[in-house]
């Protein structure tokens, strides 16, 4: 059986405690998908972040 990881904790083994659905915004609402949270403007679909350049590790560079 492989053990599902918290996405909040991540030394934690998940306990279905539902933590990752609560609202960011609001704790006592479980997560709508309001998209809110994201600063989202009425009408906007999407939200886009502009990357500037790519860093790696230099073991990772092999």
């Amino acid at each position: 059986m492989v053990k599902k990881m918290c996405v909040i904790t991540e030394d934690k083994v998940c306990d279905g405690c539902g933590e990752c659905d609560r609202c960011d915004l609001d704790p006592e609402k479980m997560c709508d998908n309001c998209m809110r949270c994201l600063g989202l403007v009425d009408g906007d679909d999407y939200r886009a972040i502009s990357i500037d350049g790519i860093l790696l590790r230099e073991n990772d560079a092999d």
